[in-house]
């Protein structure tokens, strides 16, 4: 039991490898401008590889003292990410010292139209690897493998309902405190997107998951449409996206369908970022279940950014005071190149009130 929960505690954080789309509107860009994945996450591409090495950070090296490249050869690069954390919850009195995630990924351009990508996880032994085709009109893309299907807004922390919720460290609540978009999901499958002139994404997949336990082996079906666009120095997307899936709780089978709106707006120094999900027969038949996600950051200096966050969980909308919802306090520190720290306080919110806050100082080395 105790070595479930401390696996069930080291995916609370997994702040895997999404890519921030806080980043994109401070850029007024898009995501796949620092990522070879269209929609966003895994190995990062040249522009990627410079913004990590000498935009983000507070201090960045001269290029005749940094040699190191992720290029192995002209047509494969690789990168990473590793998180670790220090982590104390006044539920379980203690402190405990996690690794989170150490991700490896490598890409393999066939072709200036097709890449090879894939991710192995270590420490949780999850994988991903996929082909990308842009081979549609207006690099427009077909994708088939192992991924995580495009569902709402992509953040690099799961604690979020949106993402899968705290994912087990609240014992005393249950086990299921989020969607089902959690640390280990991904699905093999085949997914489209379809690029709308400058301002427009649409994707859809189909897939069979690989979260054992969670799906049967029913396909689910994802899509999701976003337009981005920027007036003078403002940034901003908004879209929504849709599910049907076929979740199994407590040993029955449940045709879940999932469908939500998120919206974003930024500046140079500011982001605000929001995603509201509504999951019908998610935890049982004729229940109706709601997640949202609210999230402001404002960049205090170059490397230092503040960060508040806000998710809410409601497990039934017809029930009053069952929901479950955290507020977090934060910053993220960028000292050096690839080095990040990200102190955090987060106050859980419930009904009856408990005592299991938590503060959590996480290290993120990437590359």
């Amino acid at each position: 039991m105790k070595t479930k929960y401390f696996l069930i505690i080291s995916l609370l954080f997994s702040s895997s490898i999404y890519s921030l789309p806080r980043f994109a509107l401070q850029q007024k860009d898009k995501c796949i401008s620092c990522h070879i994945n269209p929609t966003g996450g895994i190995i990062r591409n040249e522009n990627g590889f410079f913004f990590g090495r000498n935009v983000v950070s507070m201090s960045s090296p001269r290029d005749k003292n940094f040699t190191i490249s992720p290029k192995l050869t002209e047509n494969v690069s690789f990168g990473f990410d590793y998180r670790s954390q220090l982590i104390y919850s006044q539920e379980k009195k203690r402190a405990d010292f996690q690794d989170m995630t150490g991700s490896l990924y490598l890409n393999a351009s066939v072709s200036s139209d097709i890449d090879i990508l894939a991710r192995y996880d270590f420490p949780n032994s999850i994988w991903e690897a996929y082909g990308i085709a842009r081979i549609l009109p207006n690099e427009s893309y077909i994708k088939i493998g192992s991924f995580v299907p495009y569902f709402g807004i992509r953040i690099d922390d799961h604690t979020s309902y949106t993402k899968g919720g705290d994912y087990g460290l609240l014992f005393s609540i249950g086990a299921i405190q989020g969607l089902i978009y959690n640390p280990l999901y991904t699905e093999t499958g085949i997914e489209l997107g379809a690029n709308l002139s400058d301002w427009g994404l649409l994707t859809a997949s189909v897939g069979k998951s690989r979260f054992n336990g969670t799906l049967s082996s029913d396909p689910t079906f994802t899509s999701r449409f976003e337009i981005n666009s920027s007036y003078d120095k403002i940034g901003f997307f908004a879209g929504g996206s849709f599910a049907s899936a076929k979740v199994r709780s407590l040993g029955n089978k449940l045709n879940t369908i999932l469908y939500g709106t998120f919206a974003g707006i930024g500046t140079q120094n500011f982001s605000l970022i929001g995603e509201y999900d509504i999951a019908k027969d998610f935890l049982a038949k004729g229940i109706v279940s709601s997640a949202m996600m609210l999230e402001a950051s404002y960049l205090l200096t170059i490397g230092l950014e503040a960060v508040i966050r806000y998710d809410r969980f409601d497990k039934n909308l017809d029930i009053k005071e069952d929901e479950l919802a955290h507020l977090i306090f934060g910053f993220e520190f960028f000292p050096f190149t690839f080095v990040e720290l990200r102190p955090q306080y987060r106050i859980n919110i419930e009904n009856p009130e408990k005592g299991n806050n938590a503060f959590i100082l996480q290290f993120h080395f990437w590359y």
